[in-house]
């Protein structure tokens, strides 16, 4: 049951687990889980083998990474299958944006930059650049999901590309610091004076300003405040990160992040034509 594992994992009774919808989109089973001692705890767990690997991978984040940008790891439980469980402290009572204010956009900032400061953790390899950054080439080896948005049409594509793809490949995304690579509201929340973190499974190596570039426009589409400092070149990159999702079939079991791509694109592309001086 999983009670007991849950029980194994923290070290203490467990007397039940609730499920906690959450605002993740992975079908990951989320609970808050109640001690008896009447204190709670939120436990993750998979449910197939890709959210398996996505716990198993935050776990060296966990174990090594100290800040108060990190919730406290409580437990950790591994069945060797599908279904790892990582138990953490209970920030269910903490703010979650949206709504957005200047002064909470300036923390998840400050932090980004607290974390690229951190000592590396062992075993932590250099993020995926064609990943993060071949958004456009997969754009122009297939246009039409992207070009079935609706946001331009294929002649100012093939204007654009050109430029866009320039600026994707000169982007500075390479580095040594540590990266949490999936840096937007669902994944952040506020409790008292502590910024903090949650699903490290993307966290890689790389230049922070990825980090701040890709806040912007999960921060703008929510209403939050533009960011317009990062690298010119780093809005083609978001914008084709985006660009080449958006426009995809739906995920299974993860309905909503097409929505939520397209939502991201609506601001990051055109923040990439004012950056890089593209019209529209």
């Amino acid at each position: 049951m999983v009670t007991e594992r849950l029980a194994r994992a923290i070290g203490r009774p467990v007397v039940r687990a609730t499920p906690f919808a959450g605002r993740g989109y992975t079908p990951a089973r989320r609970m808050i889980v109640e001690l008896s001692d009447g204190t709670t705890v939120f436990a993750k767990q998979g449910v197939n083998e890709h959210t398996a690997g996505c716990i198993r991978a935050e776990l060296p984040i966990y174990r090594q990474v100290r800040g108060t940008f990190m919730p406290a790891m409580l437990g950790w439980d591994d069945d060797g299958g599908d279904e790892p469980i990582l138990v953490l402290e209970d920030l269910s009572h903490a703010v979650w944006p949206p709504p957005w204010t200047p002064e909470r956009a300036r923390r998840v900032v400050d932090t980004i930059v607290e974390i690229g400061e951190q000592p590396v953790p062992d075993g932590l390899t250099p993020l995926d650049a064609e990943w993060v950054a071949g958004g456009w080439r997969e754009v122009a080896e297939d246009p039409e999901p992207f070009l079935s948005l609706g946001m331009c049409d294929s002649a100012w594509l093939e204007r654009a590309l050109p430029t866009l793809l320039a600026a994707a490949d000169a982007a500075p995304v390479k580095g040594d610091r540590l990266l949490h690579l999936d840096v937007r509201s669902d994944n952040l929340c506020f409790d008292a004076d502590r910024t903090l973190f949650v699903d490290w499974n993307h966290a890689s190596l790389g230049n922070p300003e990825v980090d701040i570039a890709f806040l912007m426009p999960s921060m703008v589409s929510e209403g939050g405040p533009p960011l317009e400092r990062v690298a010119p070149e780093l809005t083609a990159v978001v914008a084709g990160f985006f660009a080449k999702y958006a426009g995809l079939p739906p995920v299974p079991g993860a309905p909503g992040i097409r929505e939520v791509q397209r939502a991201q694109l609506e601001v990051a592309l055109p923040w990439a034509i004012r950056a890089l001086g593209l019209g529209a």
